[in-house]
């Protein structure tokens, strides 16, 4: 089965899509290069782009819907999949994170997860913040960041 791929147009810029059916396994506000052939650029990926279309129309609880899966440590893992877990509208701590993800003294570690996690928004790793809730860093720049938080009513 070939990978699917898209963009859609958000407030935010044009968000790149891949999926592999009904898993979603990338996104960016960047193109995204794939090196295989066996790739099929369509205009929607079913389901998918619906939720993420509806997260930006306002029902900021659909990406929870999305099956996701990316590569990754083992640490990164579960600081994904506890990031998954922060309701819309909520932000945590690195070092909350961290404790979340199974190690209280792995903060560096979840700064890590943060910047390597490759599904940018249904991941959120936007809704990770410094202790004392100055917005830290965000692959796509602060203002992307404070937009996605703002929507969310975190900010």
């Amino acid at each position: 089965m070939a990978l699917l791929t898209t963009s859609l147009k958000t407030p935010v810029g044009t968000l790149h899509l891949v999926a592999d059916e009904h898993v979603l396994l990338r996104t960016s506000f960047e193109e995204i290069d794939l090196n295989s052939a066996d790739v099929k650029r369509v205009k929607s990926i079913p389901v998918i782009s619906d939720l993420i279309a509806d997260y930006f129309d306002g029902d900021i609880e659909a990406i929870s819907a999305i099956t996701v899966r990316q590569e990754g440590p083992k640490f990164s893992q579960s600081a994904w999949k506890a990031m998954r877990k922060i309701k819309a509208g909520k932000v945590l701590s690195y070092a909350d994170l961290a404790k979340r993800a199974g190690s209280a003294d792995a903060v560096r570690a979840a700064g890590s997860a943060c910047a390597k996690n490759a599904i940018a928004v249904v991941v959120p790793c936007h809704r990770i913040v410094k202790t004392g809730g100055a917005l830290g860093n965000y692959a796509y720049g602060l203002e992307v960041k404070e937009w996605l938080l703002r929507h969310e009513g975190a900010l």
